[in-house]
């Protein structure tokens, strides 16, 4: 998942707690700061009753058009001294001028006159639809959280694109490089302090892989080239040595295990400078080949040699393949895989050979299981063991 999705994500959860939080906060606090409005308003509506009702002056009419409601009734000294001077509850009451039911804030308090009679007093006031203003608010705080999240993404979109561009141009750079190829060299300029250790960080970094590719480079050819003498002497003294009459049947056999050891490294050696020059750029000289006839050519020298096999051989010319290129690697390239295609294949089997105007493919029937795509063009790397193969092609 890429970073900036990963940032969206994480936005959007923290939005939802955040307005889900702040949703029933902001509920809980409106209902409170009302009925505070309500409770005041039911104890001044209350006291006055009380005054009038302990003065001997005439109440207040029940129906005086304010919706306001007020029941009276004398109660017990038991009752009174079992209940709360004051009482809140929200409740559902008949208001007469509407002739309906709705929700009123309740306000019921208990006092004493000079009789020492106590007398309870109920007053209602209608309030508004606590349903109701559950549902808006829940409405207008999905209303909310969309637009905020909106706006939010398509910020942090633009933001983290603008601020993270010099890391995408890193990667894209990253991802090109080639190792002891011509690469462009990093453009990549930014105010932004992290980024700019990063890429000093990433130039330090492929210049000691280019330094280290050199160096590795440079060894294999050096060593491949001191190498090649000495394995040609040790081959002269051991071929001199086989052709002495006085060697038993079992050292001559042991000479020429150690000989087809020499043959071997002789040949790794050989691959070894040929891979160096191909990467020193040695191979400079290039003309135009038509492989179809070099193919043909070393197909029955390697027919020949294979011959015991039984291998069946047949070549599909669609097109004439011409290409640009040094002869000396045509030649290695075809031969490679001649050899490939008979070393790798099944006694009996069979070798397909397509040529088109733009490709040559060599088909088998080699082992069980095909080569790894992954890997099958890495040096060293081998499918399937083979007794003098070197990995090199």
């Amino acid at each position: 998942m890429k970073l900036i999705y990963y940032i969206i994500l994480r936005i959007t959860l923290a939005l939802t707690f955040i307005l889900t939080v702040w949703a029933i906060f902001f509920y809980v606090t409106m209902i409170d700061e009302v009925n505070d409005e309500v409770d005041d308003a039911l104890e001044d509506y209350s006291e006055t009753i009380i005054i009038r009702a302990l003065a001997g002056e005439e109440l207040p009419s029940k129906t005086n058009g304010s919706n306001n409601q007020y029941y009276m009734m004398e109660v017990s000294k038991e009752y009174a001294e079992s209940r709360e001077d004051i009482q809140y509850k929200d409740s559902m009451v008949y208001i007469e001028e509407k002739e309906e039911t709705e929700p009123a804030r309740i306000l019921t308090t208990i006092f004493k006159d000079d009789e020492g009679r106590y007398h309870e007093l109920t007053v209602s006031t209608p309030s508004i639809e606590k349903d109701d203003l559950r549902d808006a608010i829940q409405v207008w705080i999905i209303f909310l959280y969309v637009a905020l999240l909106f706006c939010i993404i398509i910020i942090s979109v633009w933001v983290f694109y603008r601020n993270m561009r010099p890391l995408y141009v890193l990667l894209h750079w990253l991802d090109g490089y080639q190792t002891g190829k011509k690469n462009k060299p990093l453009s990549n300029e930014t105010q932004i302090t992290e980024f700019r250790k990063l890429n000093e960080a990433a130039i330090r970094y492929v210049e000691r892989t280019e330094q280290m590719f050199e160096q590795q480079k440079q060894f294999i050819g050096n060593a491949s080239h001191e190498i090649q003498t000495p394995l040609a002497i040790c081959r002269n003294r051991l071929e001199m040595l086989m052709e002495d009459d006085s060697l038993s049947e079992k050292q001559l056999e042991e000479l020429m295990k150690t000989h087809q050891t020499l043959e071997y490294i002789t040949k790794l050696n050989k691959s070894l400078l040929l891979l160096t020059k191909i990467d020193n750029g040695q191979f400079t000289d290039t003309k135009q080949l038509e492989l179809n006839g070099l193919l043909k050519q070393y197909l029955q020298d390697y027919e020949e040699v294979y011959d015991y096999r039984n291998i069946e051989v047949t070549i599909d010319e669609q097109d004439i393949f011409n290409v640009t290129m040094n002869e000396s690697l045509a030649v290695a390239l075809l031969t490679n895989l001649l050899k490939n295609a008979f070393v790798h294949n099944i006694d009996g089997g069979h070798i397909r050979i397509t040529v088109t105007k733009n490709s040559i493919t060599f088909r088998n029937s080699g082992v069980e299981n095909p080569l790894d795509k992954e890997h099958i063009f890495e040096r060293f790397y081998q499918g399937t063991k083979k007794e003098g193969s070197t990995g090199l092609g």
